[in-house]
């Protein structure tokens, strides 16, 4: 299955948590962006942030930021 829009969209809202440290969270502001506003709905409720308007990772959260922000330096590497 390739990426769609929707999943890039995810993806990119995932990647802008800090992973260096679970005190941070990120707020996504009801001025935001459409697609931000849906993609931080669609990671709340597939249970990988804590509020529908961002807040902080969960456990499955964390692990899915992991992996998306390895695969961005992976595809990202000169």
């Amino acid at each position: 299955m390739p990426f769609n829009q929707t999943l890039v969209d995810e993806l990119n809202l995932m990647v802008r948590f800090n992973l260096n440290t679970a005190q941070e969270g990120i707020k996504v502001h009801s001025s935001a962006d459409p697609r931000v506003i849906d993609a931080a709905i669609r990671l709340y409720q597939k249970k990988l942030i804590t509020q529908n308007d961002g807040g902080y990772l969960t456990d499955l959260g964390r692990e899915a930021a992991e992996h998306a922000d390895a695969l961005l330096s992976i595809l990202c590497a000169n």
